[in-house]
């Protein structure tokens, strides 16, 4: 089959390079020029426009978008002055699913279709596949169905759920899970629950490293909590050698473990990370649907939070809770560690 794809980014590249090893002809654009010389010296074809990229695609047209979410109105709004009826927009990136839902009536207006795809894989998705998550039209949805087998990563080597066989193309790595952004919502979720495991694995090693704090010379002050039994915290833990542990037949075992353990192993005290922890916009629109379904979920609003604290937005915070405990009190903030 042949596509366009705009954006080659980690992630975009390595969908096209994919998708070439799969038999697929790509088209393909950014506005970086190096990164599409890269990729038309590995079989895509070049584009230097998306008008470019539409010109060199025959009808009916299907272009895959790999963007940033602030670009991708932009670009379809550029992208529709080159295309013709029933071509198709596909949008892979991290788009708030209410976005999908109002572009995909914008472009139906004018007899384009629009499929989200919410895809998950990163970096390793060139070897081990992109598992996706989509949402459109039945009949635009079919129509890709070559290209999103092709990026699936397959049965693999996961044993096979007994009744995987009913569910369709899901034991393969995608699946059609409803109308427009219905692909986005389910990887908005997908995403917020990945802050919730990436939370619980970091707390559980962060109480594993500080085992060993009865060793450690105690403060006695007013400001300190005693330790009433440091004879109970006197482990030097391996970490690297525990999360290798627990990849081996545990129940907390994962891919995102395994990612871990890597991890642990070249560095326990993962000295050339900051804690400064990023969130791209999935966790909050998490929040936001759950709040609207009025379904609890602590552990992943916690886990939000918990990233807006590590980028320093609980200083004030802090800030406010100092100077109540030193009006009331009289106490004086102790330096940081």
């Amino acid at each position: 089959m042949q596509i366009g794809m705009i954006g080659l980014g980690r992630m975009g590249a390595n969908m096209v390079r994919r998708l070439l090893k799969g038999g697929h002809k790509v088209v393909v654009f950014d506005v970086n020029a190096k990164a599409v010389s890269d990729l038309a010296a590995e079989g895509a074809t070049a584009s230097s426009s998306l008008a470019d990229l539409c010109a060199k695609l025959s009808g009916p047209r299907h272009v895959w978008m790999m963007l940033p979410v602030a670009f991708v109105d932009g670009t379809i709004a550029e992208l529709v002055k080159h295309l013709a009826k029933d071509d198709c927009v596909i949008d892979g990136g991290n788009s708030h699913y209410i976005d999908d839902i109002r572009r995909a009536k914008e472009l139906a207006a004018k007899g384009l279709h629009y499929v989200d795809v919410g895809v998950s894989g990163g970096v390793w998705g060139l070897e081990r596949g992109y598992c996706q998550m989509i949402g459109g039209d039945g009949a635009a949805v079919g129509r890709l169905d070559g290209v999103f087998r092709t990026l699936a990563p397959g049965l693999g080597d996961i044993s096979r759920n007994p009744d995987g066989a009913k569910l369709g193309t899901a034991e393969s790595g995608y699946l059609h899970c409803g109308p427009s952004g219905a692909g986005h919502f389910v990887k908005m979720v997908h995403n917020g629950i990945e802050y919730g495991l990436m939370a619980a694995y970091a707390e559980g090693l962060g109480i594993l490293r500080h085992a060993n704090l009865g060793k450690q010379s105690q403060e006695h002050d007013a400001e300190t909590t005693p330790l009433r039994h440091p004879e109970h915290y006197q482990y030097d833990f391996d970490l690297a050698a525990i999360t290798e542990l627990w990849r081996r037949g545990s129940v907390v075992g994962s891919w995102l473990l395994d990612l871990t353990a890597q991890a642990m192993a070249k560095d326990q005290t993962l000295t050339q990370f900051s804690g400064r922890v990023s969130d791209s916009g999935e966790g909050r629109w998490t929040l936001s649907a759950a709040n609207d379904e009025g379904v609890p979920a602590p552990v992943l609003a916690a886990a939000l939070f918990g990233r807006f604290a590590s980028r320093g937005n609980a200083d004030y915070t802090n800030k406010v809770m100092s100077a109540q405990r030193f009006a009331f009190g009289g106490h004086l903030e102790k330096p940081h560690a």
